[in-house]
């Protein structure tokens, strides 16, 4: 039957036959996916859409209409921030906040259009608003992922005059609407101004006029083109790109992004290339020190300031350190620090009794390169009681107590020999490695691995060598050669492991012999709670400065200074009862065992003297107190590492010298009563009775030691490692010896980065 006759058919009341039914199978089938495509028809995914796009319009509609533009509150809002010791008595009362506002006719056109070369190119055309860039905002607020970028000038000013800083996605869409009727209602040149009068560009300044002052000790009107370029490039990141401390990478970054910016102005015809070519880079003043900060009080303050900035990011209220810095800067925080008045008087004369004192650079150019840091740590609590880092926070920006630029030299020996312990680990002739394993100490010998060279022969200091010694001996005098064997004997890779889990930042660190002379970068604060760790019989210890953080009604929960046990109690105590050597038969003997102050207190601790007399250090504690004390050389003009030779009047500058001078000093007045070390080790008495070597050294060494460049030669001798007998110790002073590689600086976020450490370098 056709089309035409069914139709007809229908018409009549007739019918066509029933067509034959599917299979169930077929048909259940069959109608799955009639459903789905019933469900899913284009017609309905594009209403659906339009539906989700009209409702979003809408939505927009009503927040247009119900959020006006704020009164301004910025300026109410910032307060000063009060810093208190551990008894409650103020520290300091950082300021008030430092702004002057300025017209913006006062600052130069050029100084202007380079805010909006940095920034917002467009912003002279532009509704006031990024959506793509508010729109990814608003993504990575969802998701987590920190805070959002692309925001117009406009955006910017109005986050920071009329709202806050958090990021949440109420305050996005906020700043979404205010900025559309602020751009609406103010003319471009208001809101520049606005802008450029209540951005943060760091040391302490808000605003324009403040900037120019901090930077370049200038009035705004009086900022040239780069300057400008500068302090606009500088807003990106205030904290890493302030040229006085920032580091090689922030200073690399800084320059790319005010190149950038003066390009960015070539291309928008607002400067002449030709001028262009021939601008310099205008590097900024040294900062000068606010009210209050003078003396110790700015080191803690930046340092508390740092500690908190970290906090802030673990606990995820601020997407990065450059964030939580500058929440912490716009004020209104009550931050109570670990540090004991008492004790922090106590190392600051120490300091200056014991070498600031003694210095005269008048009379020897070398001794305007002397600077000291230190630190010093209660090993059960974890709190910094005492901070010193340099002569005065206004004369001396950088904190020599938690700068890591300079080698911690052999205070790094010790970490070799926990790892040793704690690894159970053996000498190549399968002996166990404990406080009596005999090593062969003569210098220049050439470290084997599995009877194969290595291409590692550090030197002893004066060429000296010991035959066969101890561990405990090689301990005592610092022997080079036998914690270069020691240090592959265990397994570089696990030496620095242990290294990593007592405190130290070694994670990035290459696992090469060289490091067993401790050629990377460390600060005071850093090995204080490495050898913390030790004194706390193997539980990690977290230096802690502040104690409480509170903003408003807000009180910020700080982590536990005391961890877990990163090393066994045998490992911990068995280094700490070799280290009691160093003081009482070895390199530190002099100044701290033979000090009258000491009064039978017991005291464990190792010196150390970097290459070319940069850095000397002592490291030392008792059982209630942990302190590291470094002198480094630093060029006062370049900042660059310098010798410390002939500084104070001394011919060279050791580690049982000046810096266990100011430890002992230092500790000795600050501790109450006698105390001794309880220790769970069986491996040995840290001082024995002594006995001549078997063979003679080749020259007595006169000074601690330090590493010459280690040899690739072939080896003429196979290390002697096969103990026959225990012998005694041999109690002859011999300086610290540490590698010649100068480490590069680390980054402001905490974290290291040393170029490669080849084998043959020096200490």
């Amino acid at each position: 039957m056709g089309r035409a006759e069914e139709r007809r058919a229908r018409q009549r009341g007739g019918h066509r036959a029933a067509p034959r039914r599917r299979s169930g199978r077929a048909a259940g089938k069959n109608d799955g996916k009639s459903f789905i495509r019933r469900l899913f028809t284009w017609k309905k995914i594009l209403g659906t859409f339009l539906g989700l796009c009209l409702l979003g319009i809408g939505g927009f509609i009503v927040l247009y209409l119900v959020i006006d533009i704020p009164k301004g509150n910025a300026l109410a809002k910032e307060q000063s921030n009060v810093y208190k010791y551990s008894d409650g008595t103020t520290l300091v009362r950082d300021g008030e906040v430092n702004r002057e506002v300025v017209d913006l006719a006062q600052v130069p056109k050029k100084v202007q259009r380079t805010f909006v070369a940095a920034e917002n190119k467009t912003f002279y055309k532009d509704s006031g608003v990024d959506l793509k860039g508010t729109a990814r905002g608003l993504l990575n607020t969802l998701s987590g992922k920190g805070k959002q970028g692309g925001s117009t000038i406009t955006q910017q000013y109005v986050k920071n005059y009329y709202l806050t800083q958090e990021q949440t996605v109420t305050r996005k869409l906020k700043e979404l609407v205010i900025s559309l009727k602020v751009d609406r209602e103010k003319s471009k040149d208001d809101i520049l101004a606005g802008y450029i009068n209540t951005s943060y560009y760091g040391r302490g300044a808000y605003g324009i006029q403040a900037a120019a002052q901090a930077y370049y000790r200038v009035d705004a009107s009086d900022l040239s083109v780069e300057q400008g370029a500068y302090l606009a490039a500088l807003l990106q990141a205030p904290s890493s790109y302030d040229w006085a401390v920032a580091s090689e990478t922030g200073k690399q970054l800084v320059k790319e992004r005010w190149n950038y910016v003066l390009d960015n102005m070539v291309e928008q015809g607002w400067l002449d290339s030709a001028e262009r070519q021939g601008m310099k880079f205008p590097a900024p003043k040294e900062p000068t020190a606010a009210p209050g900060m003078e003396g110790q009080n700015g080191y803690i303050v930046k340092a508390a300031n740092q500690e908190l900035a970290r906090q802030l990011v673990a606990q995820g209220s601020a997407s990065d350190l450059e964030e939580a810095l500058t929440k912490i800067d716009l004020g209104g925080w009550t931050i109570t620090v670990n540090i004991d008045k008492k004790k922090q008087t106590r190392l600051e004369k120490a300091a200056k009794e014991q070498l600031t004192s003694k210095l005269d650079p008048d009379e020897r150019e070398v001794d305007a390169d002397v600077q000291a840091g230190a630190a010093s740590v209660d090993p059960k609590t974890g709190k910094v009681l005492a901070m010193y880092g340099g002569v005065d926070y206004v004369k001396h920006f950088t904190n020599n107590a938690t700068r890591t630029d300079y080698q911690p030299a052999s205070t790094f020996k010790p970490l070799i020999l926990a790892a040793a312990v704690d690894e159970g680990a053996e000498t190549q002739d399968g002996t166990p490695i404990t406080a009596h394993t005999i090593y062969d100490g003569d210098s220049k010998r050439p470290v084997v691995d599995d009877g194969e060279k290595v291409g590692f022969a550090p030197p002893n200091e004066d060429d000296v060598d010991y035959d066969d010694v101890t561990v405990q001996t090689a301990m005592n005098k610092s022997i080079n050669s036998v914690f270069a064997q020691m240090g592959v004997d265990v397994g570089m890779d696990k030496v620095m492991e242990v290294a990593e889990r007592l405190g130290m930042d070694a994670k990035d660190l290459q696992s090469v012999p060289a490091q067993t002379l401790g050629t990377m970068g460390a600060s005071p604060l850093e090995m204080a709670g490495v050898y913390a760790t030790l004194d706390n019989h193997g539980k990690k210890v977290t230096p802690s400065i502040v104690a409480s953080a509170k903003h408003k009604d807000t009180a910020v929960e700080m982590p536990d200074p005391i961890g877990e046990q990163v090393i066994s109690r045998e490992a911990a105590d068995t280094v700490t009862s070799v280290l009691t050597g160093v003081v009482d038969d070895g390199t530190a003997r002099t100044s701290v065992r033979d000090n009258p102050a000491r009064d039978g207190q017991q005291v464990a601790g190792k010196t150390g003297t970097s290459d070319e007399n940069r850095s000397a250090w002592f490291t030392g504690y008792t059982p209630e107190l942990v302190t590291s004390v470094g002198v480094f050389g630093e060029d006062p003009k370049t900042y660059a590492q310098s010798s410390l030779y002939g500084a104070g009047g001394e011919e060279r500058v050791n580690g049982g010298g000046f810096p266990a001078m100011i430890w002992a000093e230092y500790t000795f007045g600050a501790m109450g009563d006698v105390t001794r070390f309880d220790l769970e080790t069986d491996q040995g008495a840290a001082v024995q009775p002594t006995r001549t070597p078997s063979r003679t050294p080749t020259q007595t060494p006169t000074q601690e030691p330090t590493t010459q460049a280690p040899t690739s030669e072939a080896p003429t001798q196979t290390p002697t490692q096969t103990p026959t007998q225990t012998p005694p110790q041999t109690p002859t002073q011999t300086p610290t010896q540490t590698p010649t590689q100068t480490p590069t600086t680390r980054p402001p976020d905490g974290d290291i980065t040393l170029d490669p450490v080849e084998p043959g370098e020096e200490e």
